[in-house]
C-alpha cells in the first residue's frame, strides 16, 4: 500500500487510495494489524478530502456583471 504523505496528496490521489482501502478491507482478507493500519489511513485519508472539498467549496466563484463575487450560499442552498 502506498504510504505516500497524505497532506501531500491531491484530491484526487486521495480518494482513489481511500477506495482501494474500501475494497481491500471489505474482500475480508487483510489480518487485523493490517486492517487497523488500514482504518487509520482511511480516516486520515478521508479527513483530507473533506479538508480539500470545504477548501473547494470557499474558492467557488460566480461571475456575474463582469466581476467575481463570492457564492451566496443561501441562493445554492434555495436551488
Amino acid at each position: 500500500m502506498d504510504q505516500t504523505p497524505i497532506a501531500d496528496m491531491k484530491f484526487e490521489t486521495a480518494l482513489a487510495e481511500l477506495e482501494a482501502i474500501v475494497a481491500t478491507m471489505e474482500g475480508g482478507q487483510l489480518e487485523l494489524e493490517a486492517s487497523i493500519a488500514a482504518y487509520r489511513r482511511g480516516m486520515e485519508l478521508m479527513k483530507h478530502c473533506q479538508g480539500q472539498l470545504s477548501a473547494a467549496e470557499e474558492q467557488i466563484r460566480v461571475l456575474e456583471n463582469g466581476e467575481l463575487r463570492e457564492v451566496d450560499r443561501t441562493m445554492l442552498e434555495g436551488q
